[in-house]
């Protein structure tokens, strides 16, 4: 979603409504407090006083709220360029911080108007303006802590998500990057001091009074710092449990291989740092692997070519077998039966098809070169390709930990001249008793057989190669298999026309 600036006044007009539904939680606080440090005669005269100036009163306290919203508005709208997404991520951080303005500018002017009231009446103001200071300083930071933790839950959970998808905040600048240590001092504020301080300020103005008797106004303003310490405080378990959550799941998916997992994290703090980190980890990570499997494959397809420019008959083999299968895998999981073949299974298969004559390697080129028909005698060591083809495979993958790919590579190799009825070799497997990859690769060994020129044949034309396939679906081909390959015919002969 783009962060157009119509979305981001929504956004600031909802926060600036956060931060003054804080402060009026915090005035709670000295509003429901009794002051015993005040007399009864200077109470008379305070009520007297306000009495007097009641407009200006009105107008001092609409104007303390109003500082922060003001301020606010003023810090979201005045931005350009880069500020302007530093500015948007800042905004629970830079909100909060302006919230508690209004009760500084309302200290000042306060002090002012007892002076004003001592002037008048002539008496001590000492008690009330140390009273009051206490309040305000307890005000600002409860106003901090509420309102900071409310627009901050919303901003990961949902306002950051949505015009961040991808994360890498910590790559902007000029965000606010808060600190673990900073986000537990302030859980401290919130859970502990708020209520410690309120308690022991009540307890001194008890003692202060000789009244041993709690006011019940006092005893729910403590009850409401309470609940609301234990309200952020579930949001900041939560603001450390998801992440770490998010972090160990990604761990464990990178553990079980899969490289394309990211951790979303979408915040400017340290996790956010941590989570864009450990995707450019995962995508590192990712990059050289696949620079060894390209590595690999490269060293894999050169031995195949290797063992192809050996044989004269088979010319362009490996590249037409390797893009049949990788064909006829894609039709194959179209299929009802077959589609929920798993991709790892799949990729495995196209990655390994190159590989399934390397046996050939450790035939004589007496025989691997010969322009006629074997002799029974020719046939029997040719046969002998595929188990030496799994030996040079274990050898050349000994040290890829990828066990799938492994197993998978040696199938076809040792399999692939396995017939369904049980009389191909080496083994004479029978069904499903040879793997699915060697059925596969059957077909596509056979039919580029079929339709290509050997020195020993002349190339067929398509309606026989599929005619033979089909006169020998359950005997030499898996006939479900077989079916979906004669299916495509006209997309294999696509394919060949093009290669």
């Amino acid at each position: 979603m783009e962060l157009t600036y119509k979305s981001r006044r929504k956004i600031s007009l909802l926060y600036g409504l956060v931060t003054l539904c804080a402060n009026l939680m915090a005035a709670i606080i000295p509003i429901n407090c009794s002051t015993p440090q005040i007399t009864e005669a200077f109470q008379s005269n305070w009520q007297a006083f306000l009495e007097t100036h009641r407009y200006f009163t009105i107008i001092i306290t609409v104007i303390t709220f109003s500082i922060p919203s003001l301020l606010c508005m003023i810090y979201a709208s005045n931005a350009k360029g880069n500020n302007f997404l530093s500015r948007f991520v800042n905004f629970p951080f830079a909100f909060s911080l302006l919230g508690i303005t209004g009760w500084i500018f309302y200290f000042f002017v306060e002090s002012i108007i007892l002076i004003i009231v001592k002037t008048e009446y002539n008496i001590n103001i000492t008690p009330v303006l140390l009273t009051s200071s206490m309040y305000i300083i307890l005000e600002a930071l409860f106003s901090f802590t509420l309102s900071f933790f409310i627009m901050d839950s919303l901003h990961r959970n949902r306002i950051l998500p949505r015009y961040f998808p991808q994360g890498e905040l910590s790559r902007i600048k000029g965000t606010i990057k808060p600190s673990v240590k900073l986000l537990f001092i302030t859980l401290y504020i919130s859970v502990v001091l708020f209520p410690l301080v309120y308690l022991l300020s009540t307890l001194f103005t008890i003692i202060l009074n000789n009244n041993l008797t709690l006011d019940k106004n006092i005893i729910i303003t403590f009850g409401i710092i309470v609940i609301s310490g234990i309200f952020i405080f579930v949001i900041f378990s939560d603001y450390f449990d998801c992440p770490l959550k998010r972090l160990q799941k990604g761990v464990e998916q990178i553990k079980n291989g899969d490289l394309h997992s990211k951790v979303r994290i979408i915040t400017n703090d340290s996790f956010g740092v941590l989570a864009d980190t450990f995707n450019e980890m995962s995508s590192s990570i990712e990059e050289k692997t696949q620079k060894i499997y390209q590595i690999q494959n490269s060293i894999i397809t050169g031995m195949a070519t290797m063992v192809e420019s050996r044989d004269n008959s088979t010319g362009g083999h490996i590249k037409r077998t390797s893009e049949c299968v990788k064909l006829f895998i894609s039709e194959i999981k179209k299929n009802d039966e077959f589609k929920n073949l798993p991709d790892y299974f799949c990729a495995d298969v196209i990655k390994a098809a190159p590989m399934h004559d390397l046996g050939k390697i450790a035939v004589d080129d007496s025989i691997l070169r010969k322009p006629g028909k074997f002799t029974d005698e020719e046939y029997e060591k040719m046969k002998k390709h595929s188990q030496e083809g799994v030996k040079i495979i274990e050898n050349v993958l000994s040290e890829v930990d990828d066990n799938n790919f492994k197993n998978i590579a040696i199938n076809i190799a040792h399999y692939h001249h396995e017939k369904y009825n049980g009389q191909g070799y080496p083994d004479k497997l029978k069904g499903s008793e040879i793997p699915l990859e060697a059925r596969i690769m059957a077909l596509a060994d056979v039919f580029d057989a079929l339709v290509s020129k050997r020195c020993y044949k002349d190339t067929f034309s398509y309606d026989k190669a599929f005619s033979i396939i089909q006169e020998s679906l359950g005997s030499h081909f898996d006939p479900k298999l077989g079916k979906i390959f004669i299916d495509s015919r006209e997309k294999f002969e696509m394919l060949y026309s093009r290669i």
